[in-house]
């Protein structure tokens, strides 16, 4: 069964507190019951002052908070990686490498580089860099969630909870938070670059590599730590070109992951059918009924619509990236396929950061098709050149279509005939016109243009 969103999972029961008894069979004393419902009493009041004035479907305060008190104040300080075997500065280290990634880069794509700097962070400033977009994909999914316990409640009841209400609010964005904060934790700790989720996280403009987590990474592989370091500091380096110079896409990406995050419904007649399942006087029955699948969002036609254009728009993105590395590194390092692979398979099959997203907004973000369109772009690469490849980017009209990966024989012949409306475009021209377009645009409209942006 794949994890339900934040919020529905069962208690972590690993996660005892520390004043907490055991299961010894003995039963608590009276005065240990008191100490007990004293302990809760303070613990409720300092949650509650925690909550502040958090008004939204999430405490993301106090989810920066755990997430930063989970992770290491020193993490990443002490690393040192460089290309010589003494080491280095992380943070010269990565500008090296973005610098050496960035002049192979040129040669392999019509995009230029879209980094205006390149910086050495730690898991902390991960936490606090990504924040501002995972409140936005977070909030539709808490809004939707939160929204359905109180629709579900019957009107008597809500009279008779009154204010009730608000403070189970506050409550439910303490819950949320929690569960927020120690998965961004988790992320931290594992993420190599601000783009491997796929999304733009991170700042506009800011290629950023965790050197932290590339040691880390690096164990086991046999490989040289500067060469491992300067091929993810490449695929950051092509991420960030497409971001910066595609203006569309870094709005199509998170728009389309809001969009199925708005698509959320809880079935709250399943209630019924679970409190069926619980006995009181046994604990272990409530964890079972919370982990049976049944308070799990059910997935609507528009959400698989959704899903599918995420899925395709990814793919095509990491099967771009894909291709232009291996093409601006090409031999020059000798373990470049075997890295190559590795990352595929990284990406493709999902380790626990795309688990811990799942988690989050219910969304596995794993380009499946990632081989298909690294197939794709290589043919279109090669029969007609990496100016007509990269200037499909131009416009989201142009981009091919999941129908396209099955089929990237034909999607190519099309090209050739003539078919596609690339033709007499000039990508450069069209890609600057886009750029000056979006700095014009009035602050206030930029969000509002969802309508432009669905396939």
């Amino acid at each position: 069964m794949s994890k339900p969103p934040f919020g529905f999972g069962p208690p972590d029961p690993d996660k005892r507190g520390e004043n907490e008894p055991s299961d010894s069979g003995g039963q608590p004393s009276g005065a240990e019951a008191f100490n007990q419902l004293g302990q809760m009493l303070s613990q409720l009041g300092q949650m509650l002052s925690q909550a502040g004035n958090s008004t939204g479907p999430v405490n993301y305060d106090l989810a920066k908070q755990i997430a930063l008190q989970n992770l290491s104040s020193s993490d990443g300080a002490d690393v040192k990686l460089g290309f010589s075997s003494a080491g280095g500065d992380a943070g010269t280290a990565v500008r090296d490498a973005a610098h050496l990634a960035e002049l192979w880069l040129d040669a392999a794509t019509i995009l230029p580089a879209g980094a205006s700097t390149t910086v050495a962070w730690s898991a902390r400033d991960w936490v606090e860099k990504t924040l501002p977009t995972w409140q936005r994909l977070c909030d539709p999914v808490a809004q939707q969630v939160s929204g359905a316990w109180v629709e579900a409640l019957p009107d008597e009841a809500k009279q008779a909870a009154g204010p009730l209400l608000s403070m189970m609010g506050q409550m439910g964005g303490m819950a949320f938070g929690s569960q927020l904060g120690n998965a961004l934790a988790q992320l931290a700790s594992e993420v190599l670059t601000s783009s491997e989720v796929g999304l733009p996280l991170g700042p506009a403009a800011t290629s950023a590599l965790l050197p932290a987590n590339i040691e880390k990474f690096t164990e086991g592989l046999e490989l040289p730590t500067s060469e491992v370091l300067v091929f993810i500091a490449a695929r950051e380096a092509a991420h960030q070109r497409l971001f910066a110079h595609v203006p569309w896409l870094r709005q199509r990406l998170l728009a389309t992951v809001e969009e199925f995050a708005k698509g959320i419904t809880v079935d709250t007649s399943a209630l019924e059918q679970l409190a069926g399942q619980i006995d009181p006087a046994n604990p272990a029955s409530i964890e079972e009924a919370m982990s049976s699948g049944l308070l799990e969002p059910k997935t609507t036609d528009e959400q698989k619509t959704a899903l599918n254009r995420l899925e395709t728009l990814l793919a095509l993105v990491e099967g771009w990236v894909d291709v232009v590395v291996a093409e601006a590194i090409g031999d020059r390092l000798p373990g470049a396929d075997a890295l190559r692979e590795t990352l595929r398979r990284r990406r493709a099959t999902g380790g626990p950061a795309e688990q811990t997203f799942a988690t989050l907004v219910g969304l596995e973000l794993r380009p499946r098709r990632m081989r298909a369109a690294s197939a794709l772009w290589k043919l279109v690469g090669d029969q007609h050149g990496i100016e007509k490849r990269d200037g499909l980017w131009s416009h989201p009209d142009l981009m091919p279509t999941a129908a396209d990966l099955d089929e990237p024989l034909d999607f190519a012949e099309r090209l050739g005939d003539g078919e596609s409306t690339l033709d007499g475009i000039d990508p450069i021209a069209e890609i600057e016109r886009a750029e000056r377009a979006k700095k014009d645009q009035p602050e206030n409209d930029k969000g509002s243009d969802k309508g432009d942006e669905e396939n």
